[in-house]
């Protein structure tokens, strides 16, 4: 399931327990897949540009598509949330784990 296609709902049911389960802020890891494609991978990585992200990318076997890693301090929940809205409104297909 795209982010794009995530309830508000769900976000809610995600940010009560990301307050559950961290103290903040926090280190948070995002995971997405994309197609292998370099504009897609840069689309997600250029919306973490700025905040010290630790971003790693691991080609599927065959090469069709690439999951993105992204270890990054965040503020709290709501930080989160709006990082995952971000990249569902500005990478096309990018599903977010």
């Amino acid at each position: 399931m795209s982010t794009g296609d995530k309830s508000e709902e769900f976000y809610n049911k995600l940010r009560a327990q990301l307050y559950e389960t961290a103290t903040w802020p926090t280190e948070y890891l995002y995971k997405f897949i994309v197609k292998s494609d370099t504009k897609n991978i840069k689309g997600v990585e250029s919306l973490f540009n700025n905040l010290g992200a630790v971003i790693n990318t691991t080609e599927s076997k065959n090469g069709n598509y690439t999951s993105i890693s992204i270890n990054v301090m965040m503020k709290d929940p709501d930080a989160v949330i709006s990082k995952y809205k971000e990249v569902a409104e500005n990478v096309k297909g990018v599903i977010s784990l």
